[in-house]
């Protein structure tokens, strides 16, 4: 299983939509759109998960296409940075 990132999305676009863009190039096991904590709004990227051979067609076939006037930036997921937690007093 690959874990794709999807950046550079319109902010109109929900979980579904996102499902919709990816399920052309096979399988989506899961979709994540990334929003604000405070006001709910999408923040412009997501996550899609996806089988190994679907997940690399789907990467090469959506970097760079336009979706509402955006340019997609689709790439393999890279691993979340542990940051350390701020000190609270």
């Amino acid at each position: 299983m690959s874990k794709i990132y999807a950046g550079n999305l319109p902010f109109s676009v929900d979980e579904d939509a996102l499902r919709e863009i990816f399920t052309p190039f096979g399988a989506v096991e899961d979709v994540t759109v990334i929003r604000d904590r405070d006001t709910g709004r999408s923040r412009g990227f997501g996550f899609v998960q996806m089988p190994d051979a679907d997940a690399q067609s789907a990467i090469e076939g959506l970097n760079g296409q336009d979706v509402d006037g955006r340019t997609l930036r689709i790439s393999e997921a890279r691993p979340r940075e542990q940051r350390p937690r701020p000190q609270r007093w």
